[in-house]
């Protein structure tokens, strides 16, 4: 995929993501969108990891409708997450193979006991929802 310039970085400042943050990315498929990936990458200045020896400041996790049951999925996620890390679930927007309904997203947020704090969209196919421990769990 080619990039068009700075509109594809976009969604990258409401992710919150800086240089110097690792951020683990999980869910990774054929269908994610390169150019917000590179964007990110470009932001932190380093690649994104696939597992990391530490604890880590942020997950960008790739979720389908097909990719299995969300409450796993986001238990899963917080394998690696440092304690005060948060969580960036990308979701295909309404429309889109793969799509994701709210509830279920929501549901499963709840089952985790997380909290679903903001959603936005940050490429034409994808939008994502911040995911954060309660306070109580952050340090």
């Amino acid at each position: 995929m080619s990039g068009s310039g700075p509109a594809d970085q976009a969604g990258v400042p409401q992710l919150g993501l800086v240089k110097g943050m690792v951020v683990e990315e999980l869910g990774w498929d054929e269908d994610v969108d390169e150019d917000l990936r590179q964007a990110v990458m470009e932001a932190l200045d380093a690649d994104l990891v696939e597992e990391s020896p530490e604890a880590v400041d942020a997950v960008l996790l790739w979720l389908r409708e097909s990719d299995g049951d969300v409450l796993d999925l986001l238990i899963d996620s917080l394998t690696d997450l440092a304690a005060g890390g948060f969580l960036w679930v990308l979701t295909p927007k309404i429309g889109r193979s793969g799509y994701v309904p709210p509830s279920d997203l929501a549901e499963g947020v709840l089952a985790a006991g997380l909290c679903l704090t903001i959603s936005a969209p940050v490429s034409k196919d994808w939008s994502a929802h911040k995911v954060v421990r309660p306070k109580a769990g952050r340090k």
